[in-house]
């Protein structure tokens, strides 16, 4: 995918498709931390939050849902920021155009909690010995949502589409390297040499270099034939913003209507390969309001709230909610601007690190429903270690750290080189973590020798300074990571992405190579292992936290499953409507 798959969205996206997290591990000085002990630094000892465990805590008092809920029947609600109205899957900007279209396109590939692939509409795949070919086999009987077949072609189409010159999308097919790719996409190809559709349900495809993001990229959501390419010529894909609010998909449930600022409204699919749903619509809400309230009343039945232990009394106050703890697979962090002359040196940035205290800022902000962050992945990923990287907070190493690289205390405690104080900006957007990090921060590096100097603006407005490389430190969080390349990605010299300006290193790129040039999960484990020990002597961001997602559910709807990857997505096939009075 393209860089933008690193994007960074606001670290409050509560919804149940994008969501964000935070975690931790190891110190600078070799021990190993525990975010459910005591966390011992150069500046004493202090014991820690304990951290929240994921849980499924089911309602003590069902019988208390809202008649509101109850009287809906087999129509189940919930709860979604208003979307950009984009449905066609790989065309959208808005990642809730996302969220709406999974409700409708499963993927061939999809993925389940801890990050594995695992079956979706291709019952199975086969990946040549040399890793180069992918043979995707499509379940029996599969048909779109209008009762029509879905077969190779269809998948054909797809990636045709994706290489056409004029797609301008977010998705990279180029990445995955289809023989004849290119060819079709800069020149005359009439078609992409290396897509062999072998019979209905089977087709083929050559690439020419190994890349672990090539099964899910070649194998995900799926556009109709004959539908989304009645009208296709190559170097031309206008056509399609006629259909982007008139989707047909094969998923679950089937779209009905959309009413901007109300709601988008899908029934059960006949059609669906795994069986009609039980539940016989499916709306998302996005009227304005306060979704704490709406789910309370009985407008919603499933609701995300921030995470914290005052949100989990509420819920829980409530009765008739069945609560998810989950943790997410994105994390925050705040990234260093490299082209500054002050983070040139490794030893400066590993001192930012140690000289903040973020135990006790994620602490303070989550109430436990969060960890400190130790590499660029979350504990949820089979790609995590906790013997590598720090979560420690200590003061008197971050001294000499900046004492070797040169910058010495000055009259007034603040630091200096060559007749420069060690003054750096940090921009960060208003409100959330934002607000318990500043002071803590502040108190952390001046007690370090830093002029620590803070803004706050709206997001839209940091991601523009950000851009023209106004700062110096930068908080942002990633979207969910559905695969642990994408929290690395952005750290390549060859990376778009304005969050690391200037971050280049060539042993870094070849680390980060290695992670996607093999298809065995655990040679990849050892090659991001390998990776996160050398982004420890030489840190591109100070990483915050992993959060947990605190989610609840009307009891009288069984079925929800999220998990940090899909959000609830993967599970809204299984939904179904009970009687909470018997």
């Amino acid at each position: 995918m393209k860089s933008n798959k690193f994007m960074i969205l606001l670290s409050i996206l509560i919804l149940s498709f994008v969501l964000v997290a935070c975690g931790g591990d190891k110190n600078a000085t070799g021990s190993k931390g525990n975010q459910d002990s005591n966390s011992n630094t150069e500046t004493g000892s202090k014991t820690s939050v304990n951290t929240v465990e994921d849980a499924r805590i089911e309602a003590e008092n069902p019988a208390a849902s809202p008649q509101l809920a109850i009287n809906r029947g087999d129509t189940v609600v919930v709860g979604l920021q208003e979307p950009g109205g984009v449905f066609t899957p790989y065309f959208n900007t808005s990642g809730y155009d996302g969220n709406v279209q999974s409700v409708m396109f499963p993927p061939l590939v999809d993925i389940n909690e801890v990050g594995e692939p695992v079956p979706g509409l291709a019952e199975k795949w086969d990946i040549s010995e040399d890793g180069l070919t992918y043979t995707y086999t499509l379940r029996d009987g599969l048909l779109f949502d209008n009762g029509t077949p879905f077969t190779a072609e269809d998948v054909e189409f797809t990636l045709t589409l994706l290489h056409d010159p004029s797609y301008g999308g977010g998705t990279d097919i180029t990445e995955a390297k289809v023989v004849g790719g290119l060819d079709y996409k800069e020149g005359d190809a009439t078609e992409i040499s290396g897509i062999n559709v072998i019979d209905e349900k089977t087709i083929e495809i050559t690439t020419e270099e190994v890349n672990a993001q090539s099964l899910r990229l070649l194998g995900g959501q799926i556009l109709q034939k004959d539908y989304y390419g009645k009208d296709y010529k190559k170097g031309d894909l206008d056509y399609l913003n006629a259909l982007h609010l008139k989707p047909v998909g094969a998923g679950p449930f089937r779209f009905v209507d959309y009413l901007p600022g109300q709601e988008i409204r899908y029934e059960a699919n006949e059609h669906y390969y795994d069986g009609k749903p039980e539940v016989a619509q499916f709306i998302y809400k996005t009227t304005e309001g306060d979704s704490q309230q709406f789910f309370q009343t009985g407008e919603l039945d499933y609701s995300a709230l921030a995470a914290n232990q005052d949100n989990f009394e509420f819920l829980q106050a409530l009765g008739f909610a069945d609560i998810n703890v989950y943790t997410s697979s994105a994390y925050s962090y705040m990234s260093f601007n490299h082209e500054k002359e002050i983070f040139k040196d490794p030893k400066v940035r590993q001192a930012f690190i140690l000289g903040l205290d973020r135990q006790t800022i994620i602490d303070a902000h989550f109430q436990g429903y969060a960890q400190v962050a130790n590499v660029p992945v979350s504990p949820t990923s089979w790609a995590y270690s906790d013997e590598i990287g720090t979560t420690a907070y200590d003061l008197e190493k971050a001294k000499q750290l900046l004492e070797e690289a040169g910058w010495t205390e000055g009259s007034d405690g603040i630091r200096e080189k060559d007749g420069e104080k060690l003054k750096v900006y940090y921009f960060t957007s208003s409100g959330g973590l934002g607000d318990t990090l500043i002071p803590i921060a502040k108190e952390n590096y001046k007690e370090l020798g830093i002029d620590f100097q803070v803004e706050q603006m709206d997001f839209n407005a940091l991601l523009a300074r950000v851009d023209k490389g106004d700062h110096d430190i930068a908080s942002f969080s990633t979207t969910m990571l559905t695969d642990p390349y994408f929290g690395v990605q952005g750290f390549h010299s060859k990376s778009t992405s304005a969050t690391f300006k200037g971050y280049a290193n060539d042993e870094i790129d070849a680390l980060i190579d290695a992670t996607i040039a093999t298809n065995d999960i655990d040679e990849r484990t050892e090659a991001f292992h390998e990776l996160y020990k050398a982004l420890e002597e030489n840190p591109p961001a100070i990483y915050l936290g992993y959060t947990k997602v605190l989610s609840g559910v009307n009891a009288r709807v069984e079925g929800f499953e999220p998990n940090g990857y899909r959000g609830i997505a993967s599970s809204l096939k299984n939904l179904k409507v009970v009687d909470v009075n018997n």
